[in-house]
């Protein structure tokens, strides 16, 4: 049997759940965004057992202290691997927080009995619930909360938090013992890459002279950080800099876990927009963020942060590269990042 749901107050699409898998969002902001929601499921089902399904990158996210706290993290790679996975668990129900037909046709061919999730790109048939999307100008946080409030769950209304557990902290103060860098040490964070495209990056010159400025005029340490595709971005940051001991690059030494212990350890953080500023934000440091070609309205972190843009006509274009001049990225001023980095040092000092 098929449902169509518009919102609701009751709990009947998850009644006489045991067993329940959250397919999670495959980006690691948007799995950082989902929290809330997640969250939400755990509250109106306390005596169910709650599984979070999620891809290599994402998975290991949840198995630190979060807003979800699943007894159950299951790691997803291929399709054929993915329908095993979910098939194995016996689920009674599964939330779709992807909006891909992909992630309603595996779950369907994992035969979980209740599938519930947004419709549209032709995966309706496939849900036995499906839930209409919102409309207008909505936070991708709040997709995911409008979601659970139709299936009648009260979204949770609290930011996104990720508390990094004792042995993460260990892994990433000893990483960060490697570079010299040691506990208490004024540390700021920045992330020059971004997974999306060119076009979000803010110019590594920019990055470098800020991060010059920092060490100079806030005796701070500077550590770069971001995935393996960030390298090249990290390497032409380093060769605009002099050889100094208070800028480091991480840039693809990190897994996941210890990512999140690097950036628990920093005062603040300066991100394009990015998976590294929303897990910045999420485990409680001030966050400078530079938005150019994506909408701040769409994924601005959560919380008390500055988000730094240049208005121009062309923006939110949502473009991996630039057709122009890249004129929304570059009208961001080095001094605008660092007097919002100073406020933040302030606050923390």
């Amino acid at each position: 049997m098929q449902t169509e749901r518009h919102g609701g107050t009751s709990t009947e699409s998850l009644s006489n759940i045991k067993r329940l898998v959250i397919r999670a969002p495959n980006w690691l902001g948007d799995a950082v965004m989902a929290l809330p929601a997640i969250a939400a499921l755990r509250g109106a089902l306390p005596d169910a057992t709650l599984a979070v399904a999620a891809i290599p990158s994402v998975a290991p996210l949840f198995a630190e202290h979060t807003d979800a706290e699943p007894e159950e993290v299951l790691t997803l790679d291929e399709a054929d691997h993915e329908v095993r996975i979910l098939a194995s668990g016996e689920f009674d129900a599964i939330v779709l927080l992807p909006n891909s037909f992909r992630s309603a046709w595996n779950a369907r061919r994992a035969r979980i009995p209740q599938r519930l999730g947004y419709g549209g790109n032709l995966r309706g048939p496939l849900l036995t619930t499906r839930v209409r999307r919102p409309t207008g100008q909505v936070h991708q946080s709040a997709w995911y909360s409008e979601l659970v409030r139709s299936l009648g769950v009260t979204p949770v209304e609290r930011v996104p938090r990720v508390a990094v557990k004792p042995h993460t902290g260990e892994r990433a103060a000893a990483l960060l013992a490697q570079h010299g860098i040691e506990p208490g040490s004024f540390i700021v964070g920045f992330a020059p890459g971004a997974a999306y495209g060119h076009a979000k990056r803010w110019p590594p010159s920019r990055v470098a002279e800020t991060m010059a400025r920092l060490v100079k005029e806030r005796e701070a340490t500077c550590i770069m950080v971001g995935a393996g595709g960030d390298r090249d971005s990290g390497r032409e940051i380093e060769s605009l800099l002099p050889a100094d001991p208070r800028i480091v690059n991480l840039i693809g030494r990190t897994d996941l876990r210890v990512l999140a212990g690097v950036l628990a350890a920093c005062s603040a953080f300066v991100s394009n927009d990015s998976g590294a500023m929303h897990l910045a934000a999420a485990v409680g440091v001030p966050v400078t963020a530079i938005f150019g070609p994506t909408d701040e309205r769409v994924t601005a972190p959560l919380g008390e942060h500055d988000v730094l843009l240049h208005q121009v006509f062309c923006r939110p274009c949502m473009l991996r590269d630039c057709p122009i001049d890249h004129r929304c990225m570059k009208g961001v001023t080095v001094d605008a990042v660092v007097a919002s980095v100073a406020r933040h040092l302030e606050g923390t000092a």
